[in-house]
């Protein structure tokens, strides 16, 4: 299985911020000259199709209108497109248009720039411009999902993890986290779903899976899901409920404890009697709820064949179906993937009967 390596996520703000103030700063120093080169691009151009109105079309216009959205702040952009009413305004009597003709011009050109107008203020709150915020958070969006890949395990284990959006969306408010501790004896997971789904929990996920990456690790696993409540509880998020589980394993001996924080229950897959059960203790309340809360860890052995499943709710849940017929029906679809020596993870997201109305998300840890 392909490694990864791990992201340390107190190093992540420096990088982040310091492009961030890198881009402020030359969007700063850059903006009057820019407001002046559109200013009088706007007012050349301007000047031929008021005068040349046969030759000159006004549709000239909306590239100087987009690309001045794109780049310029809203109170220097509003400035400039008052400079193209204005045009407009002198242009439409020389148009020989009648007047439905030129009255959808001007609805047109009014529609586009009140929606670069829009976008301009959703930059300047971020202090990006052009394509810069896209491409800056989808860099963090990428280096963050490399905390959820697998490691490469100790011969005679494997891992597998899968995660899939609502309706294909990047952004998912599942996520996993993993970590294996330099000595490669010790695995740490955490599944985490936050509240909503697609890009709007997909915000809040991004930064929380940044601080339990940082988490991880770094304190006792019995101190783990209160480390993260806490911290979720200090977001005061208006949606600021989270559910999880983390699993600690020790990959010499096979011994694991597992916290539940009102996750659905993991599985057990026991090779000698080939068969799935649920681990029902271990449980909590939901992460961002209760401050103090305190959440009971449960213990087990994986023996050779043995395996732990984890997963989302999207994966068992369905409108119109009982959450029992969900868990069996993926509890028959894991040990199919276990006996096919499948990727069980993958298999039971894509068999979710939610489909793509959900997110899904999925662990499996096996003992070879």
């Amino acid at each position: 299985m392909a490694g990864a390596d791990r992201l340390d996520v107190h190093d992540a703000p420096g990088p982040l911020s310091r492009r961030l103030s890198a881009l402020r700063r030359t969007a700063s120093e850059s903006e009057p000259t820019l407001e002046v080169f559109f200013a009088s691009l706007t007012v050349v151009l301007g000047i031929l199709i008021i005068r040349f109105p046969a030759d000159v079309p006004f549709a000239l216009l909306f590239p100087v209108v987009v690309i001045a959205g794109l780049l310029l702040v809203p109170r220097r952009l509003v400035r400039i497109y008052v400079v193209v009413a204005v045009v407009l305004a002198l242009w439409g009597p020389r148009s020989n248009l009648g007047l439905l003709r030129f009255a959808l011009v001007f609805v047109a050109i009014c529609v586009v720039m009140v929606m670069m107008v829009l976008a301009a203020r959703s930059r300047a709150r971020v202090g990006t411009r052009g394509f810069g915020g896209d491409r800056m958070f989808a860099d963090l969006r990428d280096r963050i999902a490399s905390v959820g890949r697998m490691p490469a395990l100790p011969e005679g284990w494997t891992a597998v993890s899968c995660v899939l959006s609502a309706h294909g969306e990047r952004f998912s408010g599942d996520f996993v986290v993993a970590h294996l501790s330099p000595s490669r004896h010790r695995l740490e997971v955490v599944l985490v779903d936050v509240s909503g789904k697609g890009t709007g929990a997909g915000t809040r996920s991004l930064l929380l899976s940044g601080a339990l990456g940082a988490l991880l690790g770094a304190v006792p696993s019995a101190d783990f899901l209160r480390a993260a409540n806490e911290y979720l509880v200090r977001q005061e998020w208006e949606e600021g409920f989270a559910t999880a589980v983390h699993l600690d394993i020790d990959l010499r001996t096979g011994e694991y404890s597992v916290a539940n924080a009102g996750h659905p229950s993991p599985a057990r897959y026991v090779n000698g009697r080939a068969r799935w059960s649920l681990l029902e203790g271990g449980r909590g309340p939901l992460l961002g709820v209760v401050p103090g809360a305190a959440f009971p860890r449960q213990s087990g052995r994986l023996e050779r064949g043995d395996a732990l499943l984890f997963y989302s709710d999207g994966v068992i849940e369905s409108r119109g179906r009982d959450l029992e017929d969900g868990i069996d029906r993926m509890l028959g679809v894991a040990a199919m993937a276990v006996l096919g020596s499948g990727d069980v993870a993958r298999e039971v997201c894509e068999s979710a009967r939610s489909g793509e109305d959900d997110d899904r998300a999925a662990l499996a840890v096996r003992r070879l």
